[in-house]
């Protein structure tokens, strides 16, 4: 039960973090796709995908919380080589 719980926890955070990626401001203004997130919206966004690393810390489970941190490091990983290589093909 509890391996499942933190892959959900790890991939909400990383649909998080892909929405962050994708309404990058700096990115989508180089792309000329308009402004995308405004600075409260994205700041919400960062604060609900630490959410799960909250709960794992609160409830005191150090493994789900390792388990979920490197989890969410490694999809910012993957959804920045992601966005880059999108970017490159359209240049």
């Amino acid at each position: 039960m509890m391996p499942l719980l933190t892959l959900a926890a790890i991939l909400f955070s990383a649909g998080l973090i892909l929405l962050l990626g994708l309404g990058d401001p700096k990115r989508r203004r180089a792309a000329r796709k308009g402004a995308g997130q405004g600075a409260t919206s994205r700041r919400l966004i960062a604060v609900a995908a630490l959410l799960p690393g909250l709960a794992f810390l609160l409830s005191g489970d150090a493994a789900a919380l390792l388990l979920w941190l490197g989890g969410a490091a490694v999809a910012g990983w993957a959804v920045t080589l992601v966005l880059a290589a999108r970017s490159d093909l359209k240049d």
